[in-house]
């Protein structure tokens, strides 16, 4: 691909607005976000917090432990470091900062003014309200369809903000739909690397690290070590995957470490760099090639995820897992046709991966969905694969991941209110 194509420059700034730092599990930290805002436009700590979410948003925070809270986790825990220690212009990282003494603030916070969360119904998949309130001062922040995406700010009844809000929208971001597997595949094979060793280096580094964290402490269910402690020693898929379901463990477990995030998810982002990285350096790949594989598997991920959106019952990382088989197939010195059945294979084998929140399984779903895009590799490699006809397979790579996107975005719409029925109900 051309430089002076139109698509260069919009793919290496799709990749700038995907591949950010972000500290633990994205939905609440996006919770603590607004929560930050909101004390910033009230001008004072809140004696009054209600956190208003969409049923997805609610999903995601339930179970996992936000980090830099000692422990705490859910929405309340969420909000409590928001408005306690947070700083809004860090964005995703807005906890990062948190003392010890501010930990414990959050606790005698939440129990001296209790944060009440409620069930925001609408036609939105990620939305969330949060209003704050000290005496006869208010304040109220919305954050819509992506986690830093603020499109409603007031205080005192005075709109200082009110942007229009449709479901899905993401005009404030590059188009996606520039996006094709031909096109990512030509950029990956010809974007000179200069332009985005920075922001690789940034992945690498972030979510090796915090893979690394994982597979020597004890977080969640340890799948990570359970995978390495039950594999040989020397098979490299094997140290690729229980290298990325460590990073999840310790992510999910509360872990202080920032995650390179893609698609609006820190378990996305490790899957679908952590197993390319591993496997290459285990292959001896040259640093070149491992750059250019990760182009191809970040925007693999994205393409994918554009159809189906950042929150869904469709587990994201099953997308993730499909393109970081394709990034191995490209070490391994594939072309064009072994990465593209790569995907579609995968997809074939494990498409109905449910999403039920951020947790410990989420790792195990890591594991899987690697398995399945090495798996889809492996077929092509041995002259088999799935053909259109075959389930929710259809001829040619885009019209399968049009079906797959239908079936995250649309037809698991009503799955994704029982996942959530069941969630409130245990």
């Amino acid at each position: 691909m051309e430089k002076s194509n139109v698509k260069y420059d919009a793919y290496i700034r799709i990749l700038e607005e995907e591949l950010v730092p972000a500290m633990g599990c994205t939905e609440p930290i996006a919770i603590a976000y607004g929560a930050a805002k909101g004390r910033e436009v009230l001008g004072a700590l809140p004696d009054q917090v209600v956190v208003e979410a969409s049923g997805n948003i609610i999903k995601n925070v339930k179970s996992v432990v936000v980090p830099n809270t000692g422990g705490l986790h859910g929405i309340e825990a969420a909000a409590a470091a928001g408005v306690v220690a947070g700083r809004a212009d860090l964005l995703l990282e807005v906890i990062s900062q948190v003392t010890g003494e501010q930990q414990e603030e959050m606790r005698v916070y939440l129990k001296e003014h209790p944060v009440r969360v409620e069930f925001l119904d609408g036609d939105l998949v990620f939305d969330i309200r949060i209003t704050l309130k000290r005496g006869a001062d208010t304040a109220v922040v919305r954050i819509a369809n992506y986690h830093t995406n603020i499109v409603h700010i007031e205080r005192n009844g005075n709109v200082l903000l009110d942007l229009p809000v449709e479901a899905g929208d993401e005009s404030g971001l590059t188009d996606r739909t520039l996006l094709s597997m031909s096109d990512i595949y030509d950029f990956a094979q010809t974007v000179d690397i200069s332009d985005v060793k920075e922001l690789l280096d940034r992945q690498i580094e972030c979510n090796m690290a915090i893979s690394q964290e994982g597979l020597t402490h004890s977080y969640g269910a340890n799948i990570g070590q359970v995978i390495r402690a039950t594999s040989p020693a020397d098979d490299p898929i094997a140290k690729a995957k229980s290298a990325a379901a460590a990073g999840s463990d310790a992510r999910m477990g509360g872990c202080e470490m920032p995650v390179i995030i893609n698609s609006g998810s820190g378990n996305q982002g490790m899957t679908a760099s952590v197993p390319v990285i591993v496997y290459g350096r285990e292959i001896g790949a040259s640093e070149e090639k491992l750059y250019r594989a990760l182009v191809l598997s970040n925007l693999i991920t994205i393409h994918q995820k554009t159809r189906i959106g950042r929150l869904s019952a469709y587990c994201g990382a099953v997308s993730a897992g499909a393109a970081a088989g394709a990034g191995i197939a490209y070490l391994d010195g594939g072309g064009y046709e072994e990465i593209t059945h790569t995907v579609v294979n995968a997809l074939a084998i494990v498409s109905g991966m449910i999403c039920d929140g951020a947790k410990a399984s989420c790792a195990g779903k890591i594991a899987a969905a690697i398995d399945a895009g090495v798996l889809g590799y492996r077929m092509y490699q041995n002259g088999q694969q799935f053909y259109g006809g075959d389930g929710i397979i259809s001829q040619g790579v885009e019209k399968t991941l049009d079906n797959v996107g239908r079936l995250g975005k649309i037809g698991m719409r009503s799955t994704d209110k029982e996942i959530l029925q069941i969630m409130l109900q245990s």
